[in-house]
């Protein structure tokens, strides 16, 4: 766990030198809730119930928290939640794995992942 704690403070000081800016909860839960992003090939939905959509072609409905300073996602018929840091740069996300993989998304205001103008 302290090795986890490691490499979390020390992609924050990265993410700050490059414009990123690490999230808190409360940062997470504001960028998130109630948004879309999409990726290269896909676009999730994030719902204030907890619920996300993800459409990479096919539908998929999973859940998501805010847990600490993490964005957490379950994915049925998966039982484990997978947590992740988050990095904000405008209306760029960047997700950060515990092993440091990265995941980046853009927000989208405009309309929902199902296409329905808001």
């Amino acid at each position: 766990m302290r090795r986890i704690a490691l490499i979390f403070m020390g992609l924050a000081s990265i993410a700050q030198a490059d414009g990123w800016e690490r999230l808190t909860g409360e940062g997470i839960q504001t960028a998130l809730e109630g948004r879309v992003l999409t990726y290269d090939a896909a676009c999730q939905e994030f719902l204030p119930s907890g619920r996300t959509f993800y459409d990479a072609g096919h539908e998929s409905w999973g859940y998501w928290a805010v847990r600490g300073d993490t964005y957490c996602s379950q994915w049925p018929p998966a039982d484990g939640w997978a947590c992740y840091a988050v990095d904000r740069r405008d209306t760029q996300i960047r997700f950060i794995g515990e092993s440091g993989d990265a995941t980046f998304g853009e927000l989208r205001a405009d309309q929902d992942a199902r296409g329905v103008q808001q």
